[in-house]
């Protein structure tokens, strides 16, 4: 205990976090429910269970999922991050920039051109959170690089490219069905196939956040004492959103339209006092994946043998924090 009370609290939170996500990967994948059973599950994992159905539920089912929610978890986390440091914004999520609605209307045309193609739709997702973001940079360019300009232009382009998904829902009302799912978000059905495709392009958003984090850590300066600092402001702040849109878009094209996890966790982060970028990089990895996870267990569990959809229940514990956090920001600006 002595011992414990000589260490900061990012350290604390990093020395936790691991144990408690290896706790929830195990209690996710081993989580009774269904006709198979925690110990036959444990047993097909060492190779003892010879019954079919455990293995078949267990490597294609459990594991895929479990491992998909840590990588969305981690990768909706630090890009929520990564926008919030570089528009100087903690109420700022993918969501903001048009990261969700480019993903989405992506999604809903591979839904209408490959039904049933869940690969075709994670990959259709992915480039078009990267297109919404690409178009966001055209119009920076023309107007701009400032905070305000790029969230001003990631409203106007959520706008324009959610309408568009209306006149397509419209005109084609039977893409209603596969666009209903991606939009709640959630993890069912995930496979290895769509795990595998995503895993390269979290790893480069990852790896990228690590380069760019130094210069993150100048936002915070203010623009111009960071440019007094040798720090191309204008610039670094496109290259952090368009990481956060590589690792957001990843994210998405895996388990749809989530909300609320790129705003809770980095921001509960803080206030365990991590204010190294890279720090808190390795917090979102560690708590974020946990974090899903555990809302995904208790999604399965809630309501058995119904199944809520996570998103569901991350709208129902996002929407009093994002009302927390608005109350709490109006106190810190009165009290300044």
């Amino acid at each position: 205990m002595r011992m414990w009370k000589h260490f900061s609290g990012p350290e604390r939170l990093m020395l936790t976090g691991l144990p408690v996500l290896l706790g929830s990967l195990a209690l996710s994948v081993f989580l009774p429910g269904g006709a198979v059973s925690s110990g036959a599950l444990w047993a097909a994992l060492w190779g003892r269970e010879t019954e079919q159905a455990a293995q078949l539920i267990l490597f294609q089912v459990r594991l895929p999922r479990a491992l998909g929610a840590v990588c969305c978890g981690a990768g909706l986390s630090i890009s929520g991050l990564l926008l919030q440091s570089a528009l100087n914004n903690p109420l700022a999520s993918p969501g903001i920039i048009g990261v969700n609605a480019g993903a989405g209307l992506f999604a809903l045309l591979a839904g209408l051109l490959f039904p049933l193609q869940t690969l075709a739709r994670s990959g259709a997702a992915f480039l078009g959170a990267l297109a919404a973001v690409g178009l966001i940079q055209a119009i920076v360019r023309r107007a701009g690089a400032s905070r305000s300009t790029v969230i001003l232009s990631g409203v106007a382009v959520s706008s324009l490219l959610t309408a568009l998904s209306q006149a397509i829902i419209t005109f084609y009302p039977e893409a209603i069905a596969d666009r209903v799912a991606f939009t709640l978000g959630g993890l069912h059905g995930l496979d290895w196939n769509q795990l595998l495709f995503a895993l390269p392009f979290l790893g480069a958003g990852l790896l990228l956040a690590v380069l760019f984090s130094g210069g993150v850590d100048l936002f915070p300066l203010g623009d111009e004492a960071a440019e007094g600092l040798g720090l191309h402001v204008s610039l670094w702040r496109l290259l952090t959103v368009l990481c956060a849109a590589i690792l957001a878009g990843a994210a998405v094209s895996l388990c749809g339209l989530l909300s609320f996890v790129g705003l809770m966790v980095p921001n509960l982060i803080r206030l365990g006092h991590a204010h190294s970028c890279r720090q808190q990089i390795g917090l979102c990895c560690l708590w974020g994946g946990s974090f899903l996870l555990l809302c995904d267990c208790l999604a399965r569990t809630l309501f058995f043998p119904y199944e809520l959809p996570v998103g569901l229940l991350l709208s129902c514990l996002g929407a009093p924090f994002f009302v927390w956090m608005l109350i709490r920001r109006r106190k810190e600006a009165g009290h300044a």
